[in-house]
């Protein structure tokens, strides 16, 4: 106890991180990067455990690049699906057949219709005509060719539930599964919609079982999970994988599971699992975490090479490449890998994955029993390794040596690795570990801290010793200005960024050797660096082969926005001097990537008690990054914001798009400094203005209208890499159906 007493107070900052961490386990207070960092455990884990072995009971047709060019751009003609579904079922004999996708328009590419509009019209008395029509209805009505390829056949048909259309609905909606009444009045949360995009009521008719293929979002944009059963005004519809589950399994009912009573209150919001009940007696059992949803038992990294399910084009189904029978009793998912039909997620394993072999992963995984599950008790789970793990280090770690308290961590952060991982694979339960992890390793790290910085007093003062850095910039202005002038403590200003990074370094890097590579690198940031502060901008840092600058700083400049537009382009010009004598000494040319941005942002002396510097941070500042990495993407060296642009109206400028970069919700405008306004010349601006008439059509969606301008584009400036990356978006965007929702902008996933 005189020891404890001794140690009080380093047992107590030991504490600190427990106490966070139970915080955050309890939802008292949530961290963000403790959950994110579960994520990237799980994704971890999962990728480290996967069978990687291939299931030869599930079989995808890939609506694929292949198909698209041999039947045609999507959607097809219903003739072509009728024969598609004829020949798995009559000659390649499959068990049972899934759509991931939804049939929510009448085909009318026959021109039936309109062949009946002209019989009951203006050819109406033409003899014979009606006749013909009427013969040829058999033949000409692809939908009901469809529909008769479905008709008592072991179909399961898919659709979208949705809540961002204003509860807008259209098709018509399977059976439910399950209604309110079967929750006997306890409030469990399922993942609810208002609105759907269900299949025409003729195909519902034809397959009455169909289920719903939403996927479900993490906060970091990973589909790791789906719901199995989803709530639309009270009542409860199943997934496209457990429909064609419980069609395979001769459709048994559904019912919900509740946790045990004596251990969860009836105002529990969650179900244990989801019992699959056969008429006949005998029940299965699925796990179900928050929301009704279940883990993807993903088997490997997807895709037609994957190695986790066999992949079929759509093209060889219908032109019966396959000889017959080789699908007998296969499970059958149509779906498609092809980029433009949009299809694509981000998972665990892979970030173009196909969303059809999600599907087929439960399918897979429901067969085997395979379902992993984050289960009811995981918080206490989590609590009670917390507390054990916590006390241990926080009364032990200050009574031994450092070398045995090393020891001592390593050995409680190996036993709660292994304690979770026993439980991942012996019984499919993913429980959380980050917050135990980190609540260990900073409980050693802050008890270690504390014995060096508070306790080891010599060791501290030696480190007051070392002072803190500050740029040459600020200095000069603190000696001619004086230092009551301006205050070094951070504030928020509106200042203009700028980040120019030096393009091909990592190619150089290879090839030059590190003499030379280090003198051409700082022969060429001493030529930007002098035209940074000969237009009164301040080198924030040099990292790498990229420079950060800001203007506005420490001095207030009003026109900051128009000296880093006229730095930006006077840089671009000097690089391209800089290329010519080095093509004339035989040297390799290099090049820049230059993001500017204005707007609010922290500015201040930061950093740590060994190593200071004057910089800004921000929201606005990462923009700035954001917006250099897109140089490369649109072929210019020259990226801005519009706030830049609107505070620099001595420049022409030529917007290049409306990006939404990673970290951004708001989408924003981008553009290109063609020239200062009064130097540019007739034929640029001739091109500006139909460049203005090109976007207005490409946000509005009229691809042929695009067509036609981009080949007057592409007259006046045929090699502009911005011409081409356009018309091959527009090449892409035609594939799409309109979207009235669509704002026009890009989005950026990667920073």
């Amino acid at each position: 106890m005189e020891v404890l007493a001794k140690h009080w107070s380093r047992i107590a900052v030991t504490l600190i991180p427990l106490v966070f961490a139970l915080l955050h386990a309890m939802g008292v207070l949530p961290l963000g990067v403790l959950q994110r960092l579960d994520d990237v455990i799980y994704d971890a884990r999962l990728r480290a455990t996967m069978p990687r072995t291939l299931d030869d009971r599930i079989v995808i047709i890939d609506l694929d690049e292949k198909s698209l060019a041999e039947v045609g751009r999507w959607p097809w003609s219903r003739n072509h699906l009728a024969d598609l579904t004829d020949e798995l079922f009559d000659r390649q004999k499959a068990a049972l057949v899934g759509f991931d996708i939804v049939f929510a328009e009448a085909d009318d590419s026959s021109g039936l219709k309109r062949l009946r509009q002209l019989a009951q019209g203006e050819l109406k008395d033409q003899p014979g005509f009606s006749e013909k029509v009427n013969q040829l209805q058999a033949n000409l009505d692809y939908d009901g060719m469809f529909v008769r390829a479905l008709t008592k056949r072991p179909v399961v048909l898919g659709y979208y539930l949705t809540s961002d259309r204003d509860g807008r609905k259209s098709g018509v909606l399977p059976e439910p599964v399950m209604d309110r009444s079967a929750l006997n009045g306890r409030p469990i949360k399922f993942t609810s919609w208002d609105g759907f995009g269900s299949n025409l009521d003729l195909f519902a008719k034809a397959a009455p079982v169909a289920g719903f293929f939403n996927p479900m979002l993490d906060s970091d944009g990973v589909v790791r999970s789906v719901p199995l059963l989803a709530e639309h005004q009270e009542k409860y519809y199943e997934s496209l994988s457990l429909a064609m589950f419980r069609m395979l399994a001769g459709m048994p009912v559904v019912e919900p599971v509740f946790p045990p009573e004596r251990f969860v209150a009836r105002s529990y919001q969650g179900l244990d699992s989801v019992r699959l009940r056969q008429k006949q007696g005998g029940a299965m059992v699925i796990p179900v975490a928050e929301g009704v949803t279940t883990l993807v038992p993903f088997r490997g990294p997807g895709g037609v090479k994957g190695g986790s399910f066999k992949y079929i084009s759509a093209a060889d189904i219908i032109a019966k490449r396959l000889p017959p029978e080789t699908l007998k009793g296969k499970i059958i998912l149509v779906g498609t890998t092809a980029p433009g039909l949009l299809d694509l997620r981000v998972t665990p394993v892979g970030a173009d994955y196909a969303g059809v072999e999600t599907h087929a992963n439960l399918i897979s995984g429901m067969l085997d029993n395979r379902i992993p599950v984050k289960p009811d008790y995981a918080l206490g789970y989590d609590v009670a390794i917390l507390v054990i793990a916590g006390l241990l280090l926080a009364f032990a770690l200050p009574l031994v040596s450092a070398q045995r308290a090393v020891l001592l961590s390593i050995m409680v952060i190996a036993a709660i690795v292994a304690l979770n991982l026993w439980a991942y694979l012996g019984a499919g339960l993913v429980l959380p570990l980050a917050a135990a992890l980190v609540m260990a390793t900073t409980a050693f790290a802050l008890n270690m801290g504390y014995g060096y910085f508070v306790e080891s007093r010599s060791k501290r003062e030696l480190a007051r010793k070392f002072g803190t850095y500050v740029p040459p910039e600020l200095v000069d202005v603190m000696v001619k200005q004086g230092a009551n002038n301006f205050s070094m403590e951070a504030t928020s200003k509106e200042l203009t960024v700028m980040f120019c990074d030096m393009r091909g370094f990592t190619k150089l890097s290879e090839t030059m050797e590190p003499i030379k590579l280090q003198q051409l690198l700082n022969d060429v940031f001493n030529r930007l660096t002098d035209l940074i502060r000969g237009n009164k901008g301040t080198i924030d840092k040099y990292m790498g082969d990229c420079v950060m600058a800001f203007w506005g700083a420490p001095v207030d400049i009003p026109n900051h926005a128009y000296l880093a537009s006229k730095t930006a382009l006077e840089m671009a010009n000097a690089v391209r001097k800089i290329n010519e004598e080095y093509r004339a000494k035989g040297q390799p040319e290099i090049g820049v990537g230059i993001g500017l941005n204005t707007g609010n942002m922290s500015v201040g002396d930061m950093g740590s008690d060994i190593r200071r510097a004057y910089t800004v941070i921000g929201d606005a500042v990462n923009l700035g990054s954001r917006l250099e990495g897109l140089s490369k993407v649109y072929g210019v060296d020259i990226v801005v914001s519009e706030s830049t642009r609107k505070m620099a109206p001595e420049f022409a400028w030529q917007e290049l798009d409306r990006v939404r970069v990673k970290g951004k919700e708001q989408a924003v405008a981008i553009f290109w400094p063609v020239a200062p306004a009064d130097r540019l010349e007739k034929p640029y601006l001739d091109e500006l203005k139909t460049w203005a008439s090109f976007l207005k059509a490409y946000r509005a969606q009229d691809w042929d209208q695009c067509d036609v301008i981009m080949l007057n584009l592409q007259r006046m400036n045929a090699k502009k890499y911005l011409y081409e990356l356009y018309s091959d978006r527009v090449a892409s965007m035609r594939l799409l159906p309109f979207d009235p929702s669509w704002d026009g902008a890009t989005n950026f996933e990667t920073k």
